[in-house]
């Protein structure tokens, strides 16, 4: 729950929470500890007259939902402040980390920002008495401290500002296991410009994607929006900071790679730009069909056999340590790139050992135009693509997808 991600958590830590302004502008009173604050009753008595005839005045009581001087409160409890015999006016909560937002409404203050761990506070409230007289009431109390590993932070892709194809899934990877994936998935919220009906989907306890139902729009702005601090994640654990990022979505690249006819057509925002001859994978390395979306680019890339499980002893073993041109489809080691040794076979034969391999002329001009979350339909194979091996979120359908969201 920090700006500095990783600190040693016993140390009260800065970040950016939902700490806000929680002054209010009808008169107030500050916290007493929780049912124990002493009322405040009778007033001063008018000169030249007894204190017997002075009238009546209701005590008053100012009540907090967490006790004065605690010492252990969880960051997830929330804050609420009322009074009796008389009326409450403002409250203000403080810590060295800025105020606590909050609202008064039907005689009750309640906090709608979040406490952080470790942290001193201090409750101010002011009231009005019967007789109208104001009164002032403090109280402080100390958050529960915790540990790192108590604490799970939430990295997301893709990246601020960044632009991405139309297949990206939003993806959310969190660095301590969630075992509450509802109480987290329901303040985390994707939403797009033009709009465009998605869910979330929770591949483990670490990772949770978001997809449209379809292929995003291309030109859309993105706004994804995680306000997960304090939030409990399960087992002890909370939400270590607040994220929001926002992205764009480029044009619509769709590749279509047919592995029986050995042509990738490319299409940009429907029409179709080049049909490229192709090579895929040689029998006992099929080439995946289904979904893929790149993932990652290189300009170089080493190769390694031994990397996909081919050992140096085999016949197929490789080693290049300048591939050109490389974009990666899934984890397993699937790639679009230049292969130069295959040209005589592309268009016309499979050879590789999985990958999609083409003049290095067409890949240096296929990489050029391709981004991150740009798509390619391979058909053609019996070998199917799957939901995990690389962004493969494209691969189940929209009622299956949805099905791993915590709150279907």
């Amino acid at each position: 729950m920090t700006d500095r991600h990783r600190i040693v958590s016993a140390m009260p830590r800065l970040r950016r929470g939902l700490a806000g302004a929680a002054t209010f502008a009808l008169a107030g009173t500050l916290l007493a500890a929780c049912n124990s604050d002493t009322p405040v009753v009778g007033s001063e008595p008018s000169t030249g007259e007894s204190s017997s005839s002075a009238p009546a005045v209701d005590p008053l009581r100012v009540q907090t939902s967490v006790a004065r001087g605690a010492r252990n409160v969880p960051v997830d409890e929330t804050l609420t402040v009322k009074a009796t015999g008389g009326e409450l006016r403002t409250v203000t909560v403080t810590s060295p980390l800025g105020e606590v937002a909050g609202a008064l409404k039907g005689g009750t203050w309640t906090a709608t920002g979040r406490l952080e761990p470790g942290t001193d506070y201090t409750i101010t409230s002011v009231s009005d008495r019967s007789d109208g007289r104001k009164v002032t009431r403090t109280s402080r109390f100390h958050t529960q401290d915790l540990t790192l590993a108590e604490q799970t932070f939430a990295s997301v892709a893709p990246l601020q500002d960044e632009t991405v194809g139309v297949g990206m899934p939003v993806i959310v990877t969190f660095d301590v296991p969630v075992t509450d994936k509802a109480s987290m998935e329901k303040h985390m919220s994707v939403t797009a410009s033009p709009r465009q009906a998605g869910t979330w989907h929770w591949l483990s306890s670490t990772e949770a994607h978001w997809r449209p139902r379809h292929y995003w729009k291309a030109g859309s702005d993105v706004s994804v929006d995680l306000d997960i601090n304090s939030i409990p994640a399960g087992a002890g654990v909370f939400g270590q900071e607040d994220r929001h990022v926002d992205f764009h979505i480029g044009d619509a690249h769709v590749y279509k790679v047919n592995a029986q006819t050995d042509q990738m057509q490319v299409f940009s925002n429907g029409r179709l730009l080049r049909t490229l001859p192709i090579t895929t994978g040689k029998p006992g390395f099929t080439t995946r069909s289904g979904t893929k979306v790149i993932i990652e680019k290189f300009a170089s890339k080493r190769m390694n056999s031994e990397t996909i499980g081919i050992g140096k002893n085999s016949p197929e073993h490789y080693d290049l340590d300048n591939v050109q041109w490389a974009m990666r489809v899934t984890y397993s080691g699937e790639f679009i790139h230049a292969a130069p040794w295959s040209v005589a076979d592309q268009g016309h034969a499979n050879v590789s050992h999985g990958c999609t391999g083409m003049s290095t002329a067409n890949a240096a001009w296929l990489y050029a135009m391709s981004r991150r979350g740009d798509v390619v339909e391979y058909t053609g194979t019996d070998r199917q693509m799957t939901l995990t091996n690389g962004y493969g979120d494209w691969n189940e359908s929209f009622t299956d997808y949805r099905a791993g969201s915590a709150l279907s």
